[in-house]
């Protein structure tokens, strides 16, 4: 993989932005043109030799017939002028991933003026992957293409943190509501990180339920006063939080859709609110011996 000066002197540039703009847009469609010219999409999608019995190219036609089928939303032929929604992008990259592979010139066909080619499955795929995720990582996009399909890079302190948490809450419904949070929060689609903050979100109610009783309110306390000395300051913060937290879930559309609740505007707004509840959960399960 190509290393640049100014990584080298600056180092690489924090992959934060979760927008594909224009001007990656231009090199990825560039990429993905090329890619197209030189038989590589071949590997899925083969151009027939007239004379029949080998392939020398990529089939343009069936190329985008198939496109427009799996990926939603997309136009065919790729768009110079008109940005796609970065959803979008990412599900033309992943479906290019599927139909990559390294032209090999196996024999020269005279009459027609072209090679005959066979492909390179792993080479043309590992290629095509390490140049999406330069320009990404040359722009600071959040995002990396892999073999199993497109994925969101979160800062690496929440991304240890995820990765590492383990639940053992003692109730099946919030383990299952955490693990689907823990993974739906690392999507690159809008929707999956809006459900991942309302399935954390949930995961805290029934949370203030797992102490012995039948009291809500009395069961949260006791929970709080396993996680920190009960008449400290930290205990008393907690339970603050505790009480913004929840009325953050009743003034904001998170779990339910009243018409007086306000819509997160900004995916920055789920990814902050995610944090901060993640934050207090975890600290609260490995408190009270229950994960984390």
């Amino acid at each position: 993989m190509t290393t640049y000066w100014t990584d080298q002197e600056y180092g690489a540039r924090p992959r934060t932005i979760d927008v594909v703009d224009e001007r990656v847009w231009n090199g990825l469609r560039s990429l993905i043109t090329t890619g197209l010219d030189d038989g590589s999409f071949g590997y899925r999608f083969p151009a027939e030799c007239p004379d029949g019995g080998a392939a020398f190219g990529c089939n343009w036609q069936a190329f985008g017939h198939m496109l427009q089928a799996e990926v939603r939303d997309i136009d065919w032929p790729l768009p110079e002028q008109l940005l796609p929604p970065t959803d979008v992008i990412l599900d033309l990259l992943v479906f290019c991933a599927s139909a990559v592979g390294q032209p090999i010139k196996e024999s020269y066909h005279p009459y027609f003026r072209h090679d005959h080619l066979s492909w390179n499955r792993e080479a043309g795929l590992e290629r095509f992957l390490s140049d999406v995720n330069r320009i990404f990582a040359r722009n600071g996009v959040a995002y990396e293409l892999t073999p199993d399909g497109a994925r969101r890079l979160l800062p690496e302190p929440l991304a240890e943190a995820l990765r590492s948490m383990v639940f053992k809450t003692g109730d099946d419904e919030t383990d299952r509501l955490l693990e689907t949070a823990r993974h739906r929060i690392a999507s690159p689609k809008e929707d999956d990180r809006r459900d991942a903050l309302e399935k954390l979100w949930d995961a805290f109610e029934r949370i203030k339920t797992l102490e012995p009783g039948s009291d809500k309110r009395r069961q949260a306390d006791a929970l709080l006063d396993r996680a920190a000395v009960p008449g400290t300051g930290f205990r008393k913060m907690l339970g603050d939080e505790a009480l913004a937290l929840t009325r953050i879930g009743n003034t904001f559309r998170i779990r339910h859709s009243e018409v007086d609740q306000e819509r997160l505007s900004s995916l920055e707004h789920v990814d902050y609110l995610f944090l901060r509840m993640f934050a207090f959960v975890r600290m609260v399960l490995k408190a009270t011996g229950r994960g984390g």
